[in-house]
């Protein structure tokens, strides 16, 4: 089995959880791209078997997610899950919808936002959850992210919640962008709520849950996307014999086709993997 499974992440479960659940029940190597808190819901494309190799095509995915902010709350974690460090009260000019929808679009377009202490990004050879963990403070240097499109869902007067949809680049963290929200509108706030619904080219209705497949594994394959059906849209290349030992042997050949990435089929047109051209010559990258 060489390809990808987009899981629908339940609360509760790691990014971890359901590698090694899969590993135990495909006996396939099984990685995952863009971890999600356990906190968190949504979108996780899980990658088996030859199907880790493609890896490195889905590194720089934009993201899309519903989230839901607290307001008048502040917590350590920068989600339900830690603990409060400021209150701070809210008023229903806070809570306007314009005015709601004003602040959201004052995020449209490129902002340096600092990414959470509670966070897997590395400073000195550490990740910042680390020294969070410890007590630590260390400085977190901002750096740029782009938000595409922010939208509001919903207002719950009653609750002081914001719900509200954002399209970003890589390397967003809706808990900080959720908390400089709540800054913006004068008050504090933390993420209560997060669901991924979109990464790169896969949405949340392609999903499957973890359930689903422990009751029966062969409900995976409605939502298998092969090595091939994730390349379909790449160019077709169908080599000779000759041709094709040399590519499967990691032989490179010349003079055949413009750059770029392609799918390889031999004279009988079975896919045999991915090659990439460069500089107008063949290179061997992925054989199932």
């Amino acid at each position: 089995m060489n390809g990808i499974i987009i899981i629908d992440k339940e609360k509760g479960w790691t990014s971890n959880d359901i590698v090694q659940k899969l590993k135990g029940i495909f006996h396939e190597k099984v990685g995952h791209t863009g971890t999600l808190d356990p906190l968190a819901t949504g979108v996780l494309p899980i990658l088996i078997g030859k199907g880790t190799l493609i890896s490195k095509y889905l590194i720089n995915h934009d993201k899309e997610y519903i989230a839901t902010i607290k307001l008048g709350e502040k917590r350590s974690t920068g989600d339900s899950e830690g603990d409060i460090i400021e209150e701070k009260s809210v008023n229903n000019k806070m809570l306007q919808k314009e005015n709601i929808e004003n602040v959201l679009q004052s995020f449209g377009g490129k902002y340096m936002q600092t990414p959470p202490m509670y966070s897997a990004i590395k400073v000195n050879g550490k990740k910042l959850y680390e020294y969070a963990r410890k007590g630590q403070n260390i400085e977190v240097k901002p750096r740029e992210v782009e938000i595409y499109n922010i939208e509001l869902i919903s207002v719950s007067q009653k609750e002081q919640e914001i719900k509200y949809k954002v399209s970003c680049s890589k390397g967003t963290y809706i808990r900080t962008l959720s908390e400089d929200i709540a800054l913006k509108l004068e008050t504090v706030g933390y993420m209560k709520e997060l669901q991924r619904t979109k990464v790169g080219d896969f949405y949340i209705d392609q999903a499957i849950k973890i359930q689903d497949i422990l009751e029966n594994e062969k409900n995976i394959n409605h939502y298998f996307i092969t090595i091939e059906k994730f390349f379909e849209n790449r160019p077709k290349i169908k080599l000779d014999n000759i041709k094709l030992k040399n590519f499967l042997n990691g032989v490179k050949i010349c003079n055949i086709n413009e750059d770029g990435i392609y799918r390889i089929y031999n004279e009988s047109d079975q896919f045999i993997g991915i090659g990439n051209i460069k500089n107008n010559t063949l290179k061997r990258d992925i054989v199932i």
